[in-house]
């Protein structure tokens, strides 16, 4: 009679732990850095790397001036820093929300950004920098209401521009309401002298419509007339702007203008002469 070795007996392999196992904050972090594609970590790092890079710049530009003013060569670095690092989770909240929360709020961030917009103009609320006239103050806390309002703009565009998506063929449609809103909202800015803001909103609105798929033929004369605008604006008037683009024109000639007007060209040769073009 032949009797079987005894089984060993296996124990079972041990499973992975779920999802439930965990840490809370753990799953939270995976979530926020989850993505379908790899756009979304290009996206992430050249974000990023804009930020860091952005920060060098503060550090470089507003030391002296930092020290100047505080004795501390980092004061304006670490205000930035700390900008920073409120926006950074912010963006990453924000990324994570879902289309139908930003199309439930994008025409009232639109709405919201335009009554912070006109607080610049309000006497004792609105502040003029460097001729313009684009801060709010409140107390301690200064902010430009332009942030916002290129914020609000992204969202309101993205709606519009999707509502519309079977009649881009038309430039009426288009049109209306991209023009007026968005136009109301630049005519405030520029009320306000801020002409690089201004220009920066029109890329905006011009790379919103062409890239929901607008015709460059409806685009050719909107942009011809916005380009012709925006050289009378910035080399006619009497403020800082057209005389440095006049002193800029002249070549500089004058020393009695090298403090003045000509200090932007003037370092900008040195900068040119000493580190090259790159």
């Amino acid at each position: 009679m032949t009797t079987s070795p005894p089984r060993s007996r296996q124990r079972p392999a041990p499973e992975p732990p779920s999802r439930g196992d965990a840490p809370a904050a753990i799953v939270a972090v995976k979530r926020i850095f989850g993505a379908e594609t790899g756009n979304y970590f290009l996206l992430l790092g050249a974000t990023l790397f804009l930020v860091v890079f952005g920060l060098v710049m503060v550090l470089s530009s507003s030391s002296v001036e930092s020290f100047k003013a505080s004795a501390d060569f980092f004061t304006g670095f670490l205000r930035q820093g700390l900008f920073a690092l409120v926006g950074i989770p912010l963006m990453l909240i924000a990324s994570r929300m879902p289309p139908i929360f930003w199309k439930r709020w994008a025409a009232t961030a639109m709405a919201i950004a335009v009554g912070l917009q006109l607080l610049v103009f309000v006497p004792g609320l609105g502040i003029a920098q460097g001729g313009n006239r684009n801060w709010v103050r409140i107390g301690w806390f200064n902010a430009q209401p332009s942030e916002a309002l290129k914020v609000a703009l992204v969202l309101w565009l993205a709606l519009t521009l999707l509502k519309k998506r079977d009649a881009l063929e038309d430039w009426h449609e288009v049109a209306m309401p991209i023009v007026p809103v968005a136009g109301a909202a630049l005519g405030l800015v520029l009320l306000g002298g801020d002409l690089g803001t201004v220009i920066i909103l029109i890329s905006i609105v011009l790379g919103a419509v062409y890239f929901a798929g607008v015709r460059l033929r409806i685009l050719a004369v909107p942009v011809l007339i916005l380009a012709a605008a925006a050289a009378v604006l910035m080399s006619s008037g009497s403020g800082s702007r057209g005389l440095r683009i006049h002193a800029w024109l002249t070549g500089c000639a004058s020393d009695d203008l090298y403090s003045g007007t000509c200090w932007q060209t003037v370092h900008g040769w040195w900068a040119l002469a000493s580190g090259g073009v790159f």
